[in-house]
């Protein structure tokens, strides 16, 4: 099989954590690794590995189509043997929402942000809602605690700033926009059900899984005014998926 391009598919907020019963990110995501049964790593860090995500996420990824693993950061067993070598054998590694800050610390005081950049320069998919969206950008606008949204420094391996829930949440939008005329670098604001596909450093295009879900490129012009460009979407569906489970919500950062 040829070597894959580095890719990362950063989305507003969806998949199997947010749009239960609508399979068509989820479906995109393994179609782009080419592989036949890939190997699909979930890292629930900034849910503080909470348990309900983990059995969603193999309820999600079942190991007749796929083999899925995942790595608990805040636990003593890890899931796995070595988790820096673990991620570079994957095909797809799927980010959960939650905290950003907490990812980010816990990822870096395990090293785990050196094997992703590792992981993805390598041609594993990288990708991440919510959170899980946030944490590949060089900047991003944050608001999983209570009070304002804060700009948060990311992994830096897209050298754009990003915001997630961005036409459901009248604040980050807010925030966002305020952060680039304040001098954050340029980016992509993001609502739920669209996903931004990154080949290298660059987007390749913005896929939807719901007819109607946005994303918007958001920079400064010469006198400082924010301009809002809206980008082309291609809808994935239609496609029938799995009924919704009695009693779960999403998560979200």
């Amino acid at each position: 099989m040829p070597a894959r391009p580095p890719q990362i598919v950063a989305f507003g907020g969806g998949g199997f954590s947010m749009e239960w019963g609508n399979t068509l990110l989820d479906e995109h995501l393994i179609a782009l690794t080419g592989v036949e049964k890939p190997r699909v790593c979930f890292l629930p860090t900034a849910s503080g590995d909470a348990d309900h995500y983990i059995v969603r996420f193999y309820r999600a990824f079942a190991a007749s189509r796929c083999e899925p693993s995942h790595i608990s950061l805040f636990r003593r067993e890890t899931g796995v043997g070595d988790p820096r070598a673990h991620l570079l054998a994957q095909d797809l590694v799927y980010v959960g929402g939650g905290s950003l800050l907490s990812l980010l610390g816990t990822w870096r005081a395990h090293g785990i942000d050196l094997a992703l950049r590792g992981a993805w320069r390598a041609g594993v998919v990288l990708c991440g809602g919510s959170a899980g969206s946030l944490c590949w950008f060089a900047e991003a606008v944050s608001a999983f605690h209570e009070g304002d949204p804060q700009r948060v420094d990311g992994l830096g391996l897209l050298p754009w700033s990003n915001a997630v829930h961005y036409c459901e949440e009248s604040g980050r939008r807010a925030a966002f926009r305020e952060a680039i005329r304040s001098g954050m670098a340029p980016g992509y604001g993001v609502g739920d059900g669209a996903a931004l596909h990154f080949v290298g450093t660059e987007l390749e295009e913005v896929v939807c899984s719901r007819q109607g879900a946005s994303a918007v490129y958001v920079s400064s012009d010469p006198l400082g005014q924010v301009v809002e460009r809206e980008l082309p979407g291609r809808y994935l569906g239609p496609v029938a998926g799995e009924r919704p489970v009695a009693g779960e919500q999403p998560v979200a950062a």
